[in-house]
């Protein structure tokens, strides 16, 4: 992302921070879903919108009248800041809208307490995708009907997950965007930990961790990364040397091996 859509990014997540409160968060989260599928159906406007040259007071009246009154207060605040804004790129305003929406709908799960059950429902849904090559392919296809799939979802998530997370993977299925199914739940998670300033691992084992081991390893790289560190463990015999860990592109290597000896003389023990 260039560095005019990053500080657009960051003022747009600045106005939602703003709208939060005092709202129905997750009815904020579908109005804004609704003006980023709006926007993402029509060239004409996602390119106005999106246009450098253009005056950000100019597309903020242009959104006021095609939204004004027919959103809320607090969605069309958010609307009016995020076209304002400079954008280096079309697919990065329609990646901050689908943000800002995915991070109302985060926002709600964390006031009704169940943001780490949202993000770890998630992590499982995308590992059982991922194992799944008819699912994937039935979930992921153009040629599928939408209320098919949405209906899949329900019937696979429904009374089993928050409705935070049931809501979250029919977005991923019914609104790609042109992504794999998996980058969008990924994209997901990664604004679930970014909600709960933390960083996830994903961490490969061939023997389930107990709680003392998964302690001591949110422990140890806690110490290196600097923040608190939320574990996605996936079972794998495969696995050389018992543990494999990866935190965002980096996987654990030897030299950061030797700063987990602790940790894996426990898991060896």
């Amino acid at each position: 992302m260039a560095g005019s859509s990053r500080a657009a990014r960051a003022a747009a997540d600045t106005a939602l921070a703003g709208a939060l409160d005092g709202v129905d968060r997750a009815a904020l989260s579908e109005e804004l879903f609704s003006i980023a599928s709006a926007i993402e159906g029509n060239i004409g406007l996602r390119r106005a919108f999106a246009d450098p040259s253009r005056e950000g007071s100019a597309k903020r009246d242009l959104a006021e009248r095609l939204f004004g009154g027919k959103v809320s207060e607090p969605a069309n605040n958010v609307l009016g800041e995020v076209v304002a804004q400079r954008w280096s790129s079309e697919g990065d305003l329609g990646d901050a809208f689908e943000a800002l929406a995915v991070r109302a709908l985060l926002a709600s799960a964390e006031k009704a307490g169940r943001i780490d059950d949202v993000e770890n429902q998630l992590f499982r849904f995308e590992r059982i995708v991922a194992a799944d090559s008819g699912l994937r392919d039935m979930l992921s296809s153009r040629n599928t009907d939408a209320e098919g799939k949405a209906g899949v979802v329900r019937r696979l998530l429904e009374g089993k997950a928050a409705p935070e997370t049931v809501r979250l993977v029919e977005q991923a299925v019914l609104v790609p965007r042109g992504r794999r199914l998996d980058r969008v739940l990924e994209s997901y998670l990664k604004l679930a930990a970014d909600r709960r300033e933390e960083l996830t691992a994903l961490v490969t084992v061939a023997v389930a961790l107990d709680e003392r081991q998964q302690s001591r390893l949110k422990s140890a790289l806690r110490s290196i990364y600097g923040k608190p560190v939320n574990l996605q463990t996936v079972l794998d015999q495969s696995v050389v040397g018992g543990i494999r860990v990866q935190v965002g592109d980096e996987v654990v290597d030897g030299t950061v091996v030797r700063r987990l000896d602790a940790v894996r003389r426990d898991l060896a023990g």
